[in-house]
């Protein structure tokens, strides 16, 4: 309906700080309409990606399903190997502390499965991470201390199927 236009390349960096800050703020949709102008002008400027995946992550609590879809479409495109492990990592804690908070029936085992993906993501990254980098470690651990702490994040159970054997 209306044509978007286009922010000037030398305005790029300071998008980027106003993106940061809206993220700050709490005002999600509007820092990821401003990493999407960046990325227009950068395709890619990997701090606009990051910034645009944590801004969408930001989003889960509105539209978990569309949200979820549209951050792992930003993992592609980040070219560190570490930064993909680590953010796929962050995709699934975010949801899983999304589904945590609904009280649809079945949340609880979703979540932990969410959880214990975002803890395999997270171990992917530690054994890629720089040194010194402990940022890995310290997700990993936040999602065994809730899932440590929640009764209600538990695996879905096993149901036993027992044949029935004709005489």
């Amino acid at each position: 309906m209306f044509p978007l236009k286009r922010i000037s390349p030398s305005g790029v960096t300071a998008a980027l700080q106003k993106a940061e800050r809206y993220r700050l703020l709490n005002d999600s949709s509007a820092a990821e309409s401003i990493c999407r102008d960046i990325i227009e002008v950068e395709p890619e400027n990997q701090q606009a990606l990051i910034v645009l995946l944590l801004s969408i992550t930001d989003q889960f609590a509105d539209d978990l399903g569309d949200s979820v879809r549209r951050a792992r479409d930003v993992l592609p495109r980040l070219r560190d190997e570490y930064k993909r492990a680590y953010y796929a990592g962050i995709i699934c804690e975010r949801r899983a502390k999304a589904q945590r908070r609904q009280s649809k029936p079945g949340s609880g085992s979703m979540a932990y499965e969410s959880f214990r993906e975002a803890m395999e993501w997270y171990e992917k990254a530690e054994a890629m991470s720089p040194p010194g980098n402990d940022e890995a470690i310290l997700r990993w651990n936040t999602c065994a201390r809730l899932l440590a702490s929640d009764d209600h994040l538990r695996p879905q159970p096993v149901e036993q199927y027992e044949p029935v054997l004709e005489d």
